[in-house]
């Protein structure tokens, strides 16, 4: 036996979306009910477990020996699962996920839409929602099902022999789509990247529950006298509504379109009172804060911890990583001095003491959030990130020679840029420092090709640029950065000579090919970025354009629109993907327990050294021969922004 190829349907009371697949499964009340596998690719098996059907003895051996792969859909859940069921933890070396593979070619992240997209023979059937809806969560005690909370195969015979028909043609669609790639092997470093994705899933992430229980009951305090405030002060039946509450600030000469965040901010400028006060009660309510501290409740596990926070391969465009349940890549960033005692004030759930000290207890909460991540067993975090990783990625592909010198000599980007762009001196709180703003904001938005209106996305006119500044910021920014403009428009004849004529191009050392029906780009890491389907297209101006077949905006599997400087951002954000797998690959032996964007979280023994971390991470990768990386970090006793 080389290689199995599984699925399994599974019963658990707790909920799979909420919670993830690591609390599921370690519930009392979890079972195994199907378990549907081939061997080496031959016929599919179901074995119904939940009708007292044993798992063969050679494929329970199969399942620890490493020197057998085994294959699923979306992996990760197959082997926790089977983990938990097991009562002996399979470590990740032997699994290989066929969603992984899809999602390096651009593919989406389901089994039904990977099937449809591959027009595959063995389709997932459609009726399996219903059927997982019936037998594997509880149902709802009612007079018609005798009050049980559950169904079980006795209850409908005829539903659960298309329930194990249904569990073969998983098994079978996923082993097809295998056969359908077989062509685009996934490269051993991204199995070895994969690997590692899963042991940072598997150690998890302590969080403090005492401090996120009271976190949880603050809010509710707190929204309820906001709630009550709110009422008093415009007398309105349902203050929340956004109807009533127009109605209201019309009533009392301000007219609005819109109450959302940015639109609320606006309106506090100049509103008088009350409808001042009003608005930034509102405002108060608004805040998010609580549904972190709640995802945390629902995802910490009985060890204290919360795992499965990270999926491998998540933004199939670039490869990148995107976050799952707490969803760590989002959390708001912290700026109260005193962290620590705020921290305290909550955890000792001294909800006078916070309110007197920190006013805005929604805001403090939200700010809160992040320190709720704490480091067990008497260990510390140890927290660093690469320094503005993108503006160093894409100045060393372009060849930005003024850029590379700035690196090299440790300045400040944005002072460097402002400076570039307005031929002054700029000193981040020093001669000209009003400028460095102007700078940034033009770093963060002119990079791949972005214009006025990427200017007015990234907040310019709220920073107080002038709406006639903004053109002659664009032209300043690409007439100081020639190297990347002509990247950009490099990039974009390549990608299209290459569709056109379906010949390999190559410009600033990365090489698209066209390969069945696929663009590939190759990046120096030797990884390649996909898109499915390409053809040169028309854009709303009447040029070419490129189009290919991915998921949009919508979540729907469609055509989607890109030119050069769009590829160079996905190329950009690939390559800064690597180096931080690279990073992460050369620090395996320290515990890593997150990582966030550009940032890696290391819950570290209190004799680390944080120097030699840095050190370690900022090490340039051999494939980016002449780019200069910098690390940097600080060590905490509870996750914080610095």
């Amino acid at each position: 036996m080389r290689n199995l190829s599984i699925d399994l349907e599974t019963f658990s009371d707790v909920d799979l979306s909420k919670c993830g697949v690591y609390k599921y499964s370690s519930s009392p009340n979890f079972e195994i009910l199907l378990f549907g596998y081939s061997v080496d690719g031959g016929d599919v098996k179901v074995v119904d477990v939940a009708c007292g059907e044993e798992i063969p003895a050679d494929i329970m051996v199969a399942l620890s020996d490493d020197s057998v792969i085994k294959w699923a859909f979306n992996a990760m859940f197959e082997r926790v699962c089977l983990s938990n069921y097991l009562g002996e933890w399979l470590e990740p070396e032997s699994w290989k996920c066929s969603m992984v593979w899809s999602a390096t070619l651009g593919l989406p992240l389901s089994l039904e839409n990977v099937g449809t997209v591959l027009g595959l023979e063995k389709q997932k059937l459609s009726e399996g929602k219903d059927l997982i809806r019936y037998f594997c969560v509880p149902c709802k005690p009612t007079k018609a099902n005798g009050g049980r909370t559950r169904n079980l195969p006795e209850h409908d015979r005829e539903k659960w022999e298309r329930f194990k028909a249904y569990n073969l043609r998983d098994v079978e669609a996923e082993m097809q789509i295998q056969q359908r790639l077989s062509k685009f092997p996934v490269p051993d470093f991204v199995w070895e990247e994969y690997r590692q994705d899963q042991e940072i899933n598997d150690r998890g992430i302590g969080v403090d529950m005492e401090m996120v229980t009271q976190a949880i009951a603050m809010d509710g305090r707190s929204k309820a006298e906001l709630s009550a405030a709110m009422q008093e002060l415009t007398e309105l039946e349902n203050p929340n509504s956004v109807q009533q509450m127009k109605q209201w600030l019309s009533e009392n000469g301000v007219e609005t379109d819109s109450l959302d965040k940015k639109a609320v901010a606006e309106l506090l400028k100049t509103a008088p009172e009350p409808l001042g006060e009003a608005l930034s009660l509102r405002q108060q309510l608004a805040r998010s804060s609580v549904k972190k501290y709640q995802a945390m409740e629902n995802a910490v596990c009985a060890d204290g911890r919360a795992h499965g926070m990270f999926q491998f391969y998540g933004a199939n465009r670039t490869g990148r990583y995107s976050g799952r349940i707490i969803q760590l890549q989002n959390l708001p960033q912290n700026h109260i001095p005193d962290l620590a005692q705020a921290r305290e004030l909550v955890k000792a759930g001294d909800f006078d003491a916070l309110a007197m000290l920190y006013e805005d207890i929604p805001d403090t909460l939200s700010q809160l959030i992040r320190t709720a991540f704490v480091p067990q067993g008497g260990r510390k975090f140890i927290v660093a990130d690469f320094s503005a990783i993108e503006a160093r990625v894409i100045a060393w592909i372009a060849g930005e020679r003024w850029r590379l010198k700035v690196f090299e000599g440790g300045g400040d980007i944005y002072c460097a840029s402002a400076s570039q762009m307005f031929h002054v001196p700029v000193e981040k709180h020093g001669v000209n420092g009003h400028l460095r703003q102007k700078g940034k904001i033009a770093e963060l938005a002119l990079g791949y090709g972005g214009s006025v209106g990427a200017l007015k996305s990234m907040g310019a006119l709220e920073m107080g640029l002038a709406e006639e500044e903004l053109q002659p910021l664009v032209s300043a920014w690409r007439d100081s950065n020639p190297s990347i403009t002509e990247f950009w428009w490099a990039v974009d004849r390549a990608v299209k000579e290459c569709i056109k004529k379906r010949v390999s191009t190559e410009t600033h050392g990365i090489r698209f090919d066209y390969q069945s029906g696929m663009l590939f780009i190759t990046l120096f890491s030797g990884r390649r970025l996909a898109y499915v389907k390409p053809r040169i297209g028309e854009n709303q101006f009447g040029g070419e354009s490129v189009t290919y077949m991915g998921v949009g905006g919508t979540k729907k599997w469609e055509r989607l629109e890109s030119y050069g400087p769009k590829f160079v951002e996905n190329i950009v954000q690939a390559t800064a993907r690597d180096i931080l797998c690279y990073a992460m690959q050369t620090l395996k032996n320290c515990a890593i327990v997150a990582h966030v964007h550009d940032e890696i979280i290391i819950e570290a023994d209190r004799r680390m050294s944080l120097s030699a971390v840095c050190e370690q991470m900022g090490r340039t990768p051999p494939w980016a021969e002449g780019l200069l990386l910098r690390a940097d970090g600080y060590e905490c006793d509870f996750y914080q922004k610095d």
